[in-house]
Protein backbone atom coordinates (compact mmCIF):
# COMPACT_ATOMS: atom_id res chain seq x y z
CA UNK A 1 0.00 0.00 0.00
CA UNK A 2 1.31 3.60 -1.14
CA UNK A 3 1.25 6.38 1.85
CA UNK A 4 -1.71 8.75 1.47
CA UNK A 5 0.27 11.68 -0.22
CA UNK A 6 0.09 14.93 2.40
CA UNK A 7 -2.25 17.77 1.00
CA UNK A 8 -0.03 20.37 -0.65
CA UNK A 9 0.39 24.02 0.54
CA UNK A 10 -0.31 27.08 -0.77
CA UNK A 11 1.83 29.54 -0.95
CA UNK A 12 4.88 26.85 -0.12
CA UNK A 13 8.26 27.44 -0.81
CA UNK A 14 8.89 27.82 -4.86
CA UNK A 15 11.65 25.81 -6.29
CA UNK A 16 14.65 27.05 -6.50
CA UNK A 17 14.89 27.92 -10.37
CA UNK A 18 11.33 29.51 -10.02
CA UNK A 19 12.38 31.64 -7.26
CA UNK A 20 15.21 32.59 -8.99
CA UNK A 21 13.54 33.46 -12.14
CA UNK A 22 10.67 35.46 -10.16
CA UNK A 23 13.29 37.78 -7.90
CA UNK A 24 14.78 39.24 -11.36
CA UNK A 25 11.37 39.78 -12.90
CA UNK A 26 10.29 41.39 -9.45
CA UNK A 27 13.48 43.33 -9.67
CA UNK A 28 12.54 44.86 -13.22
CA UNK A 29 9.00 45.48 -12.20
CA UNK A 30 9.83 47.06 -9.22
CA UNK A 31 12.14 49.74 -10.76
CA UNK A 32 9.44 50.04 -13.52
CA UNK A 33 6.43 50.54 -11.25
CA UNK A 34 8.44 53.43 -9.37
CA UNK A 35 8.76 54.65 -12.83
CA UNK A 36 5.55 54.70 -13.58
CA UNK A 37 5.22 56.08 -10.12
CA UNK A 38 6.73 59.07 -11.19
CA UNK A 39 5.28 59.80 -14.37
CA UNK A 40 1.63 59.25 -12.66
CA UNK A 41 2.83 62.16 -10.52
CA UNK A 42 4.80 63.98 -13.41
CA UNK A 43 1.45 64.02 -15.07
CA UNK A 44 -0.67 64.92 -12.30
CA UNK A 45 1.50 68.18 -11.50
CA UNK A 46 1.60 69.07 -15.32
CA UNK A 47 -2.30 69.32 -15.39
CA UNK A 48 -3.12 70.83 -12.60
CA UNK A 49 -0.50 73.76 -12.51
CA UNK A 50 -2.14 76.34 -14.62
CA UNK A 51 0.95 77.79 -16.72
CA UNK A 52 1.84 73.93 -17.71
CA UNK A 53 -1.91 72.74 -18.61
CA UNK A 54 -1.65 74.37 -22.02
CA UNK A 55 1.36 72.65 -22.77
CA UNK A 56 0.11 68.87 -21.99
CA UNK A 57 -3.01 69.20 -24.07
CA UNK A 58 -0.68 70.32 -27.01
CA UNK A 59 2.13 68.08 -26.81
CA UNK A 60 -0.70 64.73 -25.76
CA UNK A 61 -3.27 65.54 -28.49
CA UNK A 62 -0.13 66.32 -31.38
CA UNK A 63 -0.46 63.89 -34.23
CA UNK A 64 2.36 62.36 -35.85
CA UNK A 65 2.71 59.32 -38.07
CA UNK A 66 2.02 58.47 -42.19
CA UNK A 67 -1.71 59.16 -42.65
CA UNK A 68 -1.34 57.15 -45.97
CA UNK A 69 -1.21 54.19 -43.95
CA UNK A 70 -4.15 55.01 -41.23
CA UNK A 71 -1.71 55.83 -38.67
CA UNK A 72 -1.75 59.54 -38.22
CA UNK A 73 -2.03 59.49 -34.33
CA UNK A 74 -2.05 61.62 -31.38
CA UNK A 75 1.34 61.23 -28.60
CA UNK A 76 -1.62 59.75 -26.25
CA UNK A 77 -2.69 57.33 -29.33
CA UNK A 78 0.33 56.11 -29.88
CA UNK A 79 1.30 55.39 -25.86
CA UNK A 80 -2.15 53.46 -25.69
CA UNK A 81 -1.91 51.46 -28.67
CA UNK A 82 1.48 51.14 -29.68
CA UNK A 83 3.81 51.31 -26.45
CA UNK A 84 1.53 49.36 -25.24
CA UNK A 85 1.59 46.63 -27.45
CA UNK A 86 5.50 46.05 -26.06
CA UNK A 87 3.67 45.78 -22.44
CA UNK A 88 1.65 43.54 -23.65
CA UNK A 89 4.54 41.60 -25.61
CA UNK A 90 6.13 40.94 -22.65
CA UNK A 91 2.61 39.86 -20.67
CA UNK A 92 2.02 37.41 -23.61
CA UNK A 93 5.61 35.94 -22.80
CA UNK A 94 5.10 35.85 -19.15
CA UNK A 95 1.93 33.78 -19.76
CA UNK A 96 3.15 31.31 -22.25
CA UNK A 97 6.44 30.76 -19.64
CA UNK A 98 3.49 30.14 -16.97
CA UNK A 99 1.68 27.41 -18.78
CA UNK A 100 4.99 25.35 -19.66
CA UNK A 101 7.51 26.30 -17.31
CA UNK A 102 5.81 27.98 -14.44
CA UNK A 103 2.55 27.24 -12.38
CA UNK A 104 0.09 27.13 -14.66
CA UNK A 105 1.79 24.02 -16.19
CA UNK A 106 0.30 22.05 -13.22
CA UNK A 107 -3.44 21.79 -13.34
CA UNK A 108 -3.36 21.61 -9.50
CA UNK A 109 -1.24 24.33 -8.92
CA UNK A 110 -2.55 26.73 -11.50
CA UNK A 111 -6.11 26.19 -9.92
CA UNK A 112 -5.46 28.99 -7.10
CA UNK A 113 -3.66 31.57 -9.20
CA UNK A 114 -6.40 31.31 -12.28
CA UNK A 115 -9.86 31.20 -9.52
CA UNK A 116 -8.58 33.78 -7.55
CA UNK A 117 -8.06 35.93 -10.38
CA UNK A 118 -11.24 35.02 -12.20
CA UNK A 119 -13.00 35.66 -9.23
CA UNK A 120 -11.29 39.06 -8.65
CA UNK A 121 -12.39 40.25 -12.26
CA UNK A 122 -15.85 38.87 -12.03
CA UNK A 123 -16.74 40.29 -8.33
CA UNK A 124 -15.53 43.97 -9.33
CA UNK A 125 -17.87 43.94 -12.45
CA UNK A 126 -20.45 42.79 -10.72
CA UNK A 127 -19.92 45.47 -7.80
CA UNK A 128 -19.72 48.34 -10.61
CA UNK A 129 -23.19 46.81 -11.99
CA UNK A 130 -24.94 47.01 -8.81
CA UNK A 131 -23.50 50.19 -7.92
CA UNK A 132 -24.50 51.76 -11.57
CA UNK A 133 -27.75 49.77 -11.89
CA UNK A 134 -28.66 51.54 -8.08
CA UNK A 135 -27.62 54.92 -9.21
CA UNK A 136 -29.06 54.88 -13.01
CA UNK A 137 -25.45 55.37 -14.22
CA UNK A 138 -23.68 53.74 -17.69
CA UNK A 139 -22.80 50.24 -17.38
CA UNK A 140 -20.33 50.75 -20.19
CA UNK A 141 -17.56 51.03 -17.51
CA UNK A 142 -18.11 47.27 -15.91
CA UNK A 143 -14.38 46.55 -17.17
CA UNK A 144 -12.74 49.51 -15.52
CA UNK A 145 -11.71 47.73 -12.38
CA UNK A 146 -11.12 44.15 -13.25
CA UNK A 147 -7.44 44.80 -13.68
CA UNK A 148 -4.42 44.79 -11.43
CA UNK A 149 -1.34 46.66 -12.28
CA UNK A 150 1.95 44.40 -10.72
CA UNK A 151 4.12 47.03 -11.42
CA UNK A 152 2.24 49.45 -9.41
CA UNK A 153 1.80 47.01 -6.81
CA UNK A 154 5.53 46.03 -6.61
CA UNK A 155 6.38 50.30 -6.64
CA UNK A 156 3.96 50.15 -3.59
CA UNK A 157 6.17 46.93 -2.16
CA UNK A 158 9.25 48.79 -2.65
CA UNK A 159 8.01 52.33 -1.18
CA UNK A 160 7.12 50.87 2.00
CA UNK A 161 9.68 48.32 2.45
CA UNK A 162 7.79 45.23 2.82
CA UNK A 163 9.42 42.08 2.68
CA UNK A 164 6.62 40.47 0.97
CA UNK A 165 7.74 36.59 1.37
CA UNK A 166 8.81 35.05 -2.47
CA UNK A 167 5.42 32.52 -2.35
CA UNK A 168 3.13 35.56 -2.03
CA UNK A 169 5.25 37.67 -4.34
CA UNK A 170 4.94 34.84 -6.50
CA UNK A 171 1.63 34.29 -6.44
CA UNK A 172 0.76 38.45 -7.02
CA UNK A 173 2.81 38.10 -9.96
CA UNK A 174 0.81 34.67 -11.28
CA UNK A 175 -2.59 36.64 -10.77
CA UNK A 176 -1.45 39.14 -12.44
CA UNK A 177 0.23 37.43 -15.64
CA UNK A 178 -3.46 35.62 -15.78
CA UNK A 179 -5.19 38.92 -14.91
CA UNK A 180 -3.70 40.45 -17.98
CA UNK A 181 -4.96 37.29 -20.18
CA UNK A 182 -8.32 38.01 -19.46
CA UNK A 183 -7.98 41.79 -19.53
CA UNK A 184 -6.90 41.17 -23.05
CA UNK A 185 -9.66 39.30 -23.77
CA UNK A 186 -12.17 41.98 -22.88
CA UNK A 187 -10.44 44.10 -25.01
CA UNK A 188 -10.95 41.84 -28.27
CA UNK A 189 -13.97 40.66 -27.31
CA UNK A 190 -16.12 43.39 -25.73
CA UNK A 191 -14.06 46.61 -27.61
CA UNK A 192 -13.52 45.57 -31.10
CA UNK A 193 -16.49 47.33 -33.96
CA UNK A 194 -16.12 47.90 -37.19
CA UNK A 195 -13.80 45.29 -38.62
CA UNK A 196 -11.77 45.88 -41.38
CA UNK A 197 -11.04 42.00 -42.81
CA UNK A 198 -8.81 42.62 -45.23
CA UNK A 199 -6.56 44.14 -42.45
CA UNK A 200 -7.33 41.79 -40.00
CA UNK A 201 -6.50 39.00 -42.68
CA UNK A 202 -3.20 40.25 -43.55
CA UNK A 203 -2.02 40.71 -39.66
CA UNK A 204 -3.06 36.74 -39.61
CA UNK A 205 -0.58 36.14 -42.15
CA UNK A 206 1.78 38.26 -41.08
CA UNK A 207 1.96 36.39 -37.38
CA UNK A 208 1.69 33.28 -39.50
CA UNK A 209 4.86 34.39 -40.82
CA UNK A 210 6.24 34.99 -37.54
CA UNK A 211 5.27 31.34 -35.96
CA UNK A 212 6.95 29.42 -39.34
CA UNK A 213 10.36 31.71 -38.75
CA UNK A 214 10.25 30.69 -34.74
CA UNK A 215 10.02 27.32 -35.89
CA UNK A 216 12.76 27.37 -38.53
CA UNK A 217 15.58 29.16 -35.89
CA UNK A 218 15.73 32.32 -37.84
CA UNK A 219 16.97 35.22 -35.39
CA UNK A 220 17.94 38.17 -35.89
CA UNK A 221 16.32 41.51 -34.74
CA UNK A 222 16.12 42.94 -37.89
CA UNK A 223 14.02 40.36 -39.12
CA UNK A 224 11.39 40.15 -35.99
CA UNK A 225 11.29 44.29 -35.61
CA UNK A 226 10.09 44.92 -38.97
CA UNK A 227 7.51 42.35 -39.16
CA UNK A 228 5.91 42.66 -35.61
CA UNK A 229 5.73 46.63 -36.86
CA UNK A 230 3.87 45.34 -40.44
CA UNK A 231 1.63 43.16 -38.23
CA UNK A 232 1.19 45.64 -35.39
CA UNK A 233 -0.29 48.22 -37.88
CA UNK A 234 -2.33 45.86 -39.80
CA UNK A 235 -4.14 44.90 -36.34
CA UNK A 236 -4.45 48.40 -35.32
CA UNK A 237 -6.44 48.95 -39.46
CA UNK A 238 -8.27 46.10 -38.53
CA UNK A 239 -10.37 47.53 -35.70
CA UNK A 240 -8.73 44.90 -33.49
CA UNK A 241 -6.83 46.73 -30.64
CA UNK A 242 -3.41 47.09 -31.51
CA UNK A 243 -2.28 45.51 -28.21
CA UNK A 244 -3.39 42.11 -29.24
CA UNK A 245 -0.40 42.05 -32.11
CA UNK A 246 1.95 42.02 -28.90
CA UNK A 247 0.44 39.48 -26.88
CA UNK A 248 -0.19 37.25 -29.87
CA UNK A 249 3.76 37.78 -30.57
CA UNK A 250 4.52 36.84 -26.99
CA UNK A 251 2.63 33.68 -27.03
CA UNK A 252 4.61 31.99 -30.57
CA UNK A 253 7.59 32.85 -28.72
CA UNK A 254 9.54 29.23 -27.04
CA UNK A 255 9.93 29.19 -23.60
CA UNK A 256 11.08 25.79 -22.50
CA UNK A 257 15.01 25.02 -22.99
CA UNK A 258 16.38 22.36 -25.58
CA UNK A 259 19.41 20.72 -24.60
CA UNK A 260 22.32 22.43 -24.85
CA UNK A 261 20.41 25.61 -24.06
CA UNK A 262 20.94 27.65 -20.90
CA UNK A 263 18.01 30.46 -21.62
CA UNK A 264 15.30 29.61 -23.79
CA UNK A 265 14.53 32.14 -26.63
CA UNK A 266 11.96 33.29 -24.74
CA UNK A 267 13.43 34.07 -21.43
CA UNK A 268 16.11 35.75 -23.68
CA UNK A 269 13.89 38.09 -25.71
CA UNK A 270 11.78 38.96 -22.55
CA UNK A 271 15.06 39.56 -20.40
CA UNK A 272 15.92 42.48 -23.44
CA UNK A 273 12.19 43.68 -23.77
CA UNK A 274 11.33 43.90 -20.12
CA UNK A 275 13.16 47.11 -19.47
CA UNK A 276 11.98 49.09 -22.39
CA UNK A 277 8.29 47.89 -20.87
CA UNK A 278 8.68 48.59 -17.27
CA UNK A 279 11.09 51.55 -18.21
CA UNK A 280 9.85 53.22 -21.02
CA UNK A 281 6.62 51.94 -22.41
CA UNK A 282 4.18 51.99 -19.68
CA UNK A 283 5.95 54.73 -17.92
CA UNK A 284 5.46 56.94 -20.95
CA UNK A 285 1.71 55.53 -21.42
CA UNK A 286 0.81 57.19 -18.11
CA UNK A 287 2.36 59.88 -18.54
CA UNK A 288 -0.22 61.10 -21.29
CA UNK A 289 -3.24 58.91 -19.45
CA UNK A 290 -3.06 59.66 -16.24
CA UNK A 291 -3.35 64.03 -16.58
CA UNK A 292 -6.46 64.48 -15.24
CA UNK A 293 -7.21 67.54 -13.57
CA UNK A 294 -8.14 67.52 -9.77
CA UNK A 295 -10.20 70.16 -7.54
CA UNK A 296 -12.02 69.81 -4.65
CA UNK A 297 -15.45 69.22 -6.36
CA UNK A 298 -13.63 66.97 -9.10
CA UNK A 299 -12.38 64.41 -6.13
CA UNK A 300 -15.96 64.78 -4.65
CA UNK A 301 -17.86 63.25 -8.07
CA UNK A 302 -15.55 60.06 -7.53
CA UNK A 303 -17.84 59.38 -5.06
CA UNK A 304 -21.28 60.86 -5.80
CA UNK A 305 -21.52 59.99 -9.59
CA UNK A 306 -22.14 55.72 -9.94
CA UNK A 307 -19.96 55.47 -12.78
CA UNK A 308 -16.89 56.64 -10.65
CA UNK A 309 -17.40 55.32 -7.76
CA UNK A 310 -18.28 51.76 -8.68
CA UNK A 311 -14.87 51.82 -10.37
CA UNK A 312 -13.85 53.10 -6.38
CA UNK A 313 -15.54 49.81 -4.96
CA UNK A 314 -14.34 47.57 -7.72
CA UNK A 315 -11.04 47.80 -7.05
CA UNK A 316 -10.73 48.43 -2.93
CA UNK A 317 -13.89 46.18 -2.38
CA UNK A 318 -14.32 43.83 -5.40
CA UNK A 319 -10.58 43.15 -5.75
CA UNK A 320 -10.49 42.32 -2.45
CA UNK A 321 -13.18 40.54 -1.95
CA UNK A 322 -13.23 38.39 -5.03
CA UNK A 323 -9.17 37.26 -4.81
CA UNK A 324 -9.72 36.25 -0.79
CA UNK A 325 -12.66 34.24 -1.40
CA UNK A 326 -11.62 32.42 -5.09
CA UNK A 327 -8.08 31.91 -2.63
CA UNK A 328 -10.70 30.33 0.37
CA UNK A 329 -12.68 28.41 -1.72
CA UNK A 330 -10.10 26.80 -3.79
CA UNK A 331 -8.15 25.70 -0.80
CA UNK A 332 -11.34 24.41 1.09
CA UNK A 333 -12.69 22.24 -1.52
CA UNK A 334 -9.11 20.61 -2.78
CA UNK A 335 -6.57 19.48 -1.12
CA UNK A 336 -4.38 22.29 -0.72
CA UNK A 337 -3.68 24.04 2.61
CA UNK A 338 -2.13 27.43 3.98
CA UNK A 339 1.48 27.41 4.25
CA UNK A 340 2.39 26.32 8.01
CA UNK A 341 4.46 30.38 7.80
CA UNK A 342 1.45 32.61 6.51
CA UNK A 343 -2.34 33.12 8.00
CA UNK A 344 -5.16 34.14 6.28
CA UNK A 345 -4.76 37.65 7.05
CA UNK A 346 -1.54 37.61 4.80
CA UNK A 347 -3.43 36.17 1.86
CA UNK A 348 -6.39 39.15 2.87
CA UNK A 349 -3.31 41.86 2.60
CA UNK A 350 -2.21 40.45 -1.20
CA UNK A 351 -5.53 40.45 -1.64
CA UNK A 352 -6.07 44.59 -1.05
CA UNK A 353 -3.08 45.34 -2.52
CA UNK A 354 -4.06 43.70 -6.13
CA UNK A 355 -6.77 46.11 -6.12
CA UNK A 356 -4.20 48.67 -7.50
CA UNK A 357 -5.42 49.02 -11.39
CA UNK A 358 -3.60 51.34 -12.76
CA UNK A 359 -2.34 50.89 -17.21
CA UNK A 360 -5.05 47.79 -18.24
CA UNK A 361 -7.66 50.13 -16.17
CA UNK A 362 -6.69 53.67 -17.73
CA UNK A 363 -6.63 52.07 -20.81
CA UNK A 364 -10.28 50.10 -20.11
CA UNK A 365 -11.56 53.31 -19.34
CA UNK A 366 -11.02 55.38 -22.39
CA UNK A 367 -12.07 52.22 -24.59
CA UNK A 368 -15.03 52.57 -22.60
CA UNK A 369 -15.88 56.11 -22.41
CA UNK A 370 -13.76 56.93 -25.46
CA UNK A 371 -17.02 59.28 -26.71
CA UNK A 372 -17.20 61.20 -23.57
CA UNK A 373 -14.12 63.11 -22.54
CA UNK A 374 -15.43 64.61 -19.28
CA UNK A 375 -16.40 60.70 -18.29
CA UNK A 376 -13.21 59.27 -19.21
CA UNK A 377 -11.39 62.33 -17.21
CA UNK A 378 -13.42 61.21 -14.00
CA UNK A 379 -13.06 57.69 -14.32
CA UNK A 380 -9.09 58.01 -14.57
CA UNK A 381 -9.90 60.23 -11.36
CA UNK A 382 -11.49 57.12 -9.93
CA UNK A 383 -8.87 54.35 -10.94
CA UNK A 384 -6.42 56.77 -9.26
CA UNK A 385 -8.98 57.10 -6.13
CA UNK A 386 -9.43 53.95 -5.89
CA UNK A 387 -5.44 52.51 -5.96
CA UNK A 388 -4.74 55.07 -4.02
CA UNK A 389 -6.93 53.98 -1.20
CA UNK A 390 -6.18 50.45 -2.01
CA UNK A 391 -2.30 51.06 -1.55
CA UNK A 392 -2.97 52.72 1.75
CA UNK A 393 -5.27 49.94 2.92
CA UNK A 394 -2.33 47.33 1.99
CA UNK A 395 0.16 48.91 3.47
CA UNK A 396 -1.24 49.33 7.14
CA UNK A 397 -2.31 44.99 6.49
CA UNK A 398 1.24 44.57 5.46
CA UNK A 399 3.21 46.20 7.87
CA UNK A 400 1.04 44.67 10.78
CA UNK A 401 2.62 41.28 9.22
CA UNK A 402 6.17 43.23 8.44
CA UNK A 403 8.46 41.63 11.43
CA UNK A 404 6.96 38.27 10.39
CA UNK A 405 7.64 38.27 6.88
CA UNK A 406 10.90 39.55 7.57
CA UNK A 407 11.84 36.18 9.55
CA UNK A 408 10.40 33.90 6.68
CA UNK A 409 12.69 35.84 4.20
CA UNK A 410 15.73 35.69 6.06
CA UNK A 411 15.49 32.34 6.40
CA UNK A 412 14.53 31.60 2.82
CA UNK A 413 17.77 33.70 2.24
CA UNK A 414 20.01 31.77 4.79
CA UNK A 415 23.28 30.56 3.57
CA UNK A 416 25.21 29.16 6.40
CA UNK A 417 27.43 26.66 4.06
CA UNK A 418 28.36 29.64 1.93
CA UNK A 419 27.60 27.69 -1.28
CA UNK A 420 25.42 30.32 -2.98
CA UNK A 421 22.62 28.52 -3.00
CA UNK A 422 19.77 28.84 -0.05
CA UNK A 423 19.73 26.48 2.75
CA UNK A 424 15.98 25.16 2.16
CA UNK A 425 16.80 23.98 -0.91
CA UNK A 426 19.75 21.55 0.27
CA UNK A 427 18.82 20.08 3.55
CA UNK A 428 18.36 17.32 1.95
CA UNK A 429 21.76 16.58 0.21
CA UNK A 430 24.55 14.57 3.00
CA UNK A 431 27.00 16.99 0.85
CA UNK A 432 25.16 20.15 2.45
CA UNK A 433 25.18 18.84 5.83
CA UNK A 434 29.20 17.94 5.72
CA UNK A 435 29.69 21.37 4.49
CA UNK A 436 27.97 23.19 7.40
CA UNK A 437 29.41 20.72 9.79
CA UNK A 438 33.00 22.19 8.48
CA UNK A 439 32.02 25.57 8.69
CA UNK A 440 31.12 24.98 12.26
CA UNK A 441 34.16 23.36 13.12
CA UNK A 442 36.27 25.56 11.75
CA UNK A 443 34.29 28.21 13.67
CA UNK A 444 34.86 26.31 16.59
CA UNK A 445 38.25 26.11 16.33
CA UNK A 446 38.59 29.43 15.95
CA UNK A 447 36.38 30.42 19.17
CA UNK A 448 38.73 27.85 20.67
CA UNK A 449 42.02 29.98 19.46
CA UNK A 450 40.71 33.14 21.25
CA UNK A 451 39.58 31.56 24.10
CA UNK A 452 42.69 30.18 24.66
CA UNK A 453 44.68 33.81 23.95
CA UNK A 454 42.17 35.09 26.48
CA UNK A 455 42.78 32.76 29.39
CA UNK A 456 47.19 32.99 28.54
CA UNK A 457 46.63 37.06 28.58
CA UNK A 458 44.74 36.90 31.99
CA UNK A 459 47.58 34.15 33.31
CA UNK A 460 49.95 36.35 32.62
CA UNK A 461 48.30 39.98 33.44
CA UNK A 462 47.69 37.96 37.51
CA UNK A 463 51.16 36.51 37.45
CA UNK A 464 52.59 39.77 36.72
CA UNK A 465 50.87 41.45 39.16
CA UNK A 466 51.77 39.29 41.70
CA UNK A 467 55.36 39.87 41.28
CA UNK A 468 54.72 43.43 41.10
CA UNK A 469 53.08 42.83 45.10
CA UNK A 470 55.73 40.70 46.13
CA UNK A 471 58.08 43.35 45.38
CA UNK A 472 56.81 45.93 47.93
CA UNK A 473 58.33 46.62 51.40
CA UNK A 474 56.91 44.91 54.80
Amino acid sequence: MTAPRPPRKAFGRLSLPERTYLADALRTETVGGVLLLVAAIAALVWVNVPALHDSYESVSHFHFGPAALGLNLSVAHWAADGLLAVFFFVAGIELKRELVAGDLKDPKAAALPVVAALCGMVVPAVVYTVTNTAGGGSLSGWAVPTATDIAFALAVLAVIGTSLPSALRAFLLTLAVVDDLFAILIIAVFFTDGLNFAALGGAVVGLVVFWLLLRKGVRGWYVYVPLGLVIWGLMYNSGVHATIAGVAMGLMLRCHTREGEEHSPGQHIEHLVRPLSAGLAVPLFALFSAGVAISGGALADVFTKPETLGVVLGLVVGKTLGIFGGTWLTSRFTRASLSDDLQWADVFAVATLAGIGFTVSLLIGELAFEDDAAMTDQVKAAVLTGSLIAAGLATVLLKIRNAKYRRIVAEEERDDDLSGVPDIYEEHDPAYHLRVAAVYERKAAEHRRIAEEMESARLAEVAGGAGDEGDRPA
